[in-house]
């Protein structure tokens, strides 16, 4: 009796070990197959940047690395004043222009709205200005957009976004400016500033696979044989002249631009491109202006101008006694 209770309870908790097994087994391969099956919408999001450049988002060759994943060069303007007093509030005004009226494809290949994303480097120092340090026109203009740090430590390298992008073409950065005189690791002088910023969708993941709003291309050259529904998109079958078979995946969004019965060659476009958004960096330059300078700057113009006055007044008394030596 007991024999037969224990070799139940055996045969019960093995089934139970191997359905568990399994159901870990199921998880985990479509935890690792998830963004194959159903792709991450790379709208816009500058802080992927940091998972390809942790320390810094600009390059040795001046290339900011959102560059990576946006293929499309597209235009990016920063405006900042030509100089700023230490310890003082500016605005650093980023511009990312689009056609409102576009739409991109989305990660379940339909269509949508594009966001917008930033990432500015300020010299070092500076850092987006504290609340309490702005006036409310200034908070006006900011809005509800929130400014994070590229990575801890480095506040000077500022990231915003994904925003829609129809309210944020124009996105106020809300500036503090060192003091060097509180500071000696900092010096007055002129600074550069770069600007990286992208509209819409990337073409590439951080990983290097392809997003469904890039352009597919044939792997192989050959013969269309067949183009199939896969459930998520279209797999297109090549058949080769050695008679082999490859099978180019194409996520929805997308659209073929072959058939079947076409020749293909290696590299060639099989789908269109769908991409609308696109990225674009600029480098600007700001002045750290010393007070004391521009006090000295200012008497220096004014003797120059009480000196140009001197000098008039002295010619015109000059001419007044030549002119009645004449007359005497």
């Amino acid at each position: 009796m007991n024999t037969s209770f224990w070799q139940a309870f055996m045969n019960t908790a093995k089934r139970m070990v191997t359905q568990l097994i399994c159901i870990a087994v199921a998880t985990l391969t479509v935890f690792l197959a998830s963004d194959a099956i159903f792709p991450q919408p790379a709208s816009a999001y500058p802080f992927w940047a940091q998972e390809t450049a942790p320390e810094n988002p600009r390059d040795a060759t001046g290339r900011i690395v959102c560059a990576n994943c946006h293929l499309a060069e597209k235009e990016a303007e920063v405006e900042l004043p030509l100089s700023v007093a230490p310890d003082s509030v500016f605005e650093a005004v980023v511009h990312i222009p689009y056609d409102t009226d576009l739409k991109q494809v989305m990660g379940d290949g339909s269509k949508g709205d594009l966001n917008v994303g930033a990432v500015l480097m300020l010299p070092e120092g500076f850092k987006i200005a504290p609340e309490e340090r702005m006036s409310e026109e200034l908070k006006e203009k900011v809005g509800d957009v929130v400014f994070q740090p590229y990575r801890e430590g480095l506040e000077n390298v500022v990231l915003v976004g994904p925003l829609p992008g129809k309210e944020n073409q124009e996105i106020t950065f809300p500036v503090l400016s060192p003091d060097p005189r509180t500071d000696s690791d900092l010096h007055f002088g002129k600074y550069p500033v770069y600007l990286g910023a992208n509209r819409g969708r990337g073409q590439v993941y951080p990983a290097g696979n392809k997003s469904n709003n890039a352009v597919y291309n044939a792997s192989a050259t050959g013969t269309i044989t067949e183009i199939a529904d896969s459930g998520f998109g279209q797999n297109v079958t090549i058949e080769t002249a050695e008679g082999e078979t490859v099978v180019e995946s194409v996520p929805p969004g997308p659209e073929l631009i072959v058939s079947e019965g076409d020749e293909v060659e290696k590299g060639n476009p099989i789908t269109n491109d769908p991409n609308v958004g696109g990225f674009g960096q600029e480098d600007s330059e700001i002045v750290l202006q010393s007070p004391t300078r521009i006090k000295w700057l200012m008497g220096f113009i004014g003797a120059i101008m009480l000196a140009q006055v001197l000098l008039v007044l002295k010619k015109k008394q000059i001419e007044k006694v030549q002119l009645a030596e004449m007359n005497f």
